[in-house]
């Protein structure tokens, strides 16, 4: 089932099978693979002043349009490279993990967002707290696809 729990799950799944790989020397980016990250990080840049998720001083729009970013930014990046975005729910990473596995996973925290989006401003429906508090602690801060470059030893 495809709830936000499914998702995150498998985003953590996908990204890290990505990360393992390129941490354990079977992934070594390309150069187009490091300028697409560095454009990711560039595109993504949350603007949050230093400040740790969760944002709640921040309005939903604000929250959600972060989160919901992501999204295309993510599309526009496997269509340069040529990787393909796959579902991660309910589904194990092909290995060895690359450029497409992280892509898919950091993808369906942004997708979610564009669902989220969808409901605030077609029905006025507020997601969770909880999950957007999760989306923001996985894309935003130490340890989070923000600190994306970080994770490879390879630039």
């Amino acid at each position: 089932m495809d709830t936000f729990t499914a998702r995150l799950d498998g985003a953590w799944e996908w990204w890290s099978a990505a990360i393992d790989e390129a941490q354990d020397g079977r992934w070594v980016r390309d150069p187009v693979e490091r300028q697409v990250v560095a454009d990711i990080m560039a595109a993504t840049n949350a603007l949050h002043g230093g400040r740790l998720a969760p944002f709640t001083e921040d309005s939903w729009h604000v929250r959600i349009g972060r989160i919901a970013n992501w999204a295309g930014v993510l599309r526009l990046a496997a269509r340069a490279g040529g990787w393909e975005l796959q579902p991660v729910v309910g589904r194990s990473p092909q290995h060895p993990a690359g450029m497409a596995e992280l892509l898919s996973g950091i993808y369906a925290i942004g997708e979610q967002g564009e669902k989220w989006m969808t409901q605030l401003l077609r029905e006025r429906q507020i997601p969770p707290e909880k999950e957007i508090a999760q989306a923001e602690g996985f894309l935003t801060g130490p340890g989070s696809m923000e600190d994306l470059e970080l994770f490879f030893y390879d630039s």
